[in-house]
């Protein structure tokens, strides 16, 4: 077979804007060309509903770039996969289900506001056909700023303490996911000689230390906030 791109674009339910994207990213081959006239073929169809696919699953850009170059191996791509998608325990029809809008609508925050902070890094966004989407978590984590503004907490203010300990977790972040590669990964990688086995693991452990992990850390920041506070109170 044969498409014109609006051929491409209709078969494969994308726009030609997309097609035309994700050559210029190079995840897509260039066509054949007839004169002004571009074809392309099944390969095509086939590698644009491969994108579609991984897109679908929560897969970035540049994780798809990576598994279309075969640069990740099973057990990496179950991993990227289980990354994707959402935790045990989540509500998977709600995980990525608010845009913008919906996010506005049901925080009383104005889009403008939340557009400012999802550029700060302080709002972060799963990037779902080129919008992004967020989740329940996201529109409570909306709602606690808005309980401290109200509080008598200056927008300023808070926008800082966000900073602070956005800057403070990055690297305890890197740390837990440094400590998962060196003594989950490695090993299972090292005793398991089957990839479809190995993946299988290593997916069940991520599913056990994620959540493990934000609740340790959380409870000790919770620990950590109660004895500052009983600290300033006891020096005035």
């Amino acid at each position: 077979m044969r498409y014109r791109v609006n051929d491409l674009a209709d078969v494969c339910g994308v726009t030609v804007d997309t097609v035309r994207y994700y050559q210029t990213k190079g995840l897509l081959p260039p066509p054949a060309r007839e004169g002004r006239v571009a074809w392309y073929d099944d390969q095509h169809r086939a590698r644009l509903e491969r994108i579609r696919d991984l897109k679908r699953q929560g897969f970035t850009l540049a994780m798809v770039e990576r598994v279309l170059a075969g640069e990740l191996d099973a057990t990496e791509e179950a991993l990227a996969s289980a990354l994707a998608g959402p935790l045990p325990g989540d509500d998977q029809a709600a995980a990525a289900s608010l845009t913008l809008d919906d996010l506005a609508h049901r925080t009383g925050v104005s889009a403008t506001l939340l557009e400012a902070l999802t550029r700060e890094g302080l709002l972060s966004g799963r990037a779902t056909d080129g919008d992004a989407r967020f989740t329940p978590a996201d529109a409570e984590a909306v709602e606690a700023g808005m309980a401290l503004l109200a509080a008598g907490v200056p927008l300023s203010e808070l926008l800082e303490l966000a900073r602070r300990h956005d800057a403070a977790m990055r690297s305890t972040a890197a740390h837990a996911v440094d400590l998962f590669a060196r003594f989950v990964r490695d090993p299972i990688r090292a005793d398991t000689g089957d990839e479809a086995e190995a993946a299988e693991r290593m997916v069940e452990a991520l599913h056990t230390m994620l959540p493990a992990t934000s609740t340790l850390v959380a409870h000790h920041f919770r620990r950590l906030l109660l004895e500052a506070a009983r600290s300033r109170l006891e020096t005035g």
